[in-house]
């Protein structure tokens, strides 16, 4: 059973907002996170992937970001943070354009 888009875009869609929060508050630890993180989904999805791939690979559980170089797994915000990459991410997707999904016809 595929992870649905929808929840996925839900979390995503907090994330961003609270990186966003945080890089307003000056905090600038964002970075060292989403920037492996998204180094590390190019590895596992390659540079052509649809947005319910990287759904799917979200749904599967995020538990491999915790031993990715650079990453301190006891970090605060460190899953809004995942979900932050993951949300830029979605905007590199083959069916996704100005934050919603682009219907492919058959």
């Amino acid at each position: 059973m595929s992870y649905p888009l929808e929840n996925a875009l839900f979390n995503w869609e907090a994330g961003i907002e609270r990186l966003r929060e945080l890089e307003r508050a000056g905090v600038t630890q964002g970075d060292r996170v989403t920037v492996p993180v998204r180094d590390e989904l190019r590895r596992r999805l390659g540079a052509t992937f649809s947005a319910g791939e990287l759904a799917e690979l979200y749904g599967s559980g995020t538990d491999w970001v915790r031993q990715l170089a650079g990453i301190d797994p006891g970090m605060a915000d460190l899953q809004d943070l995942v979900d932050a990459a993951f949300w830029q991410h979605l905007q590199s997707a083959s069916d996704f354009a100005g934050g919603r999904r682009i219907e492919v016809e058959s």
